[in-house]
């Protein structure tokens, strides 16, 4: 019998976790954990898994987490360590640090246990459909030993050694927070000119300015006004953050990361860390004194 637990529901981690206990077998457990407990029973009594402990979490043969940052995570490895089950795996979906993966990595391994970072991208579609695209870090064997575990995923793929899922993750997100802004800024002004946004957006995502900013998260959140929280425009500035630090550490030169990350940041102070992501485009609203509509 393989019991696999995973620790945090959260928009991502609850249908992630209702992936893995679909796949389950006859026989095996899938355990859920949660900081707010009756979100776990929600999902027992949703699902089928079984809300547990963080004692019984711990004797997981597969343990998920999917939290809001390394220092979540650290945290639980702190209060598992005297219970981790020798043998078993944690696999880190968390849009974590780079730096953080080594360490925890060791951390574990000294207990017996080993550790995959793979955050995930996708959304909370593509985490409801299963068809998030994780991208995994670690040692080759130890990564094509966890695929088959990965019920919620699309598509899988080895990016490099430990952290590696992490650094992945960090550049992606920083792209998202670059195209958003840059995109909200110049539909700012075509609506200063006058210019009809729909139509505009219409052009744009058949031409060469397209990104999934433009096609998706503009069009569906912002023009109508919607801004669905799913996404927090606070954990968008912390990962465009992490890029910055990663390229502070290894030397290299990203001014135009850098202004995006102070902007993004700038955002979730004024604009308000708990709203989602786009919300970052009435900051540009406020500067432009136009509303994108």
């Amino acid at each position: 019998m393989i019991t696999t637990a995973f620790l945090g529901l959260g928009a991502m981690g609850f249908p992630m976790a209702a992936h893995l206990a679909r796949a389950a077998v006859p026989g095996d457990r899938t355990l859920v954990w949660n900081r707010t407990f009756s979100k776990a029973q929600a999902h027992a009594a949703q699902y089928g898994t079984q809300a547990a402990s963080l004692e019984e979490v711990a004797q997981a043969d597969f343990i998920f987490s999917c939290l809001p940052t390394s220092a979540e995570v650290d945290e639980l490895i702190a209060r598992l360590r005297a219970h981790l089950k020798s043998g078993a795996w944690w696999i880190d979906c968390t849009s974590g640090h780079p730096a953080a993966a080594p360490r925890q990595a060791t951390e574990l391994a000294a207990l017996g246990v080993r550790f995959i970072d793979a955050p995930v991208s996708g959304g909370v579609a593509g985490a409801g459909e299963g068809r998030l695209t994780v991208m995994l870090g670690g040692p080759e064997a130890d990564v094509a030993a966890v695929l088959p575990r990965l019920a919620f995923a699309g598509k899988a793929v080895r990016v490099g050694d430990t952290g590696a899922g992490f650094a992945v993750k960090a550049m992606n997100n920083a792209l998202l927070a670059a195209t958003l802004w840059a995109t909200g800024e110049s539909l700012a002004v075509l609506a200063r000119s006058g210019v009809e946004l729909g139509a505009a957006l219409e052009v744009i995502n058949a031409s060469s300015g397209r990104s999934n900013a433009s096609e998706n998260l503009i069009a569906q959140r912002v023009l109508t006004r919607q801004f669905p929280p799913t996404f927090a425009l606070g954990l968008l500035a912390k990962d465009a953050g992490i890029a910055l630090d990663m390229v502070q550490a290894v030397g290299g030169s990203a001014p135009l990361l850098a202004q995006t990350a102070g902007l993004v940041r700038g955002a979730a102070h004024l604009i308000g860390a708990k709203q989602d992501h786009t919300a970052a485009l009435k900051l540009i609203e406020q500067m432009n004194g136009v509303e994108l509509k």
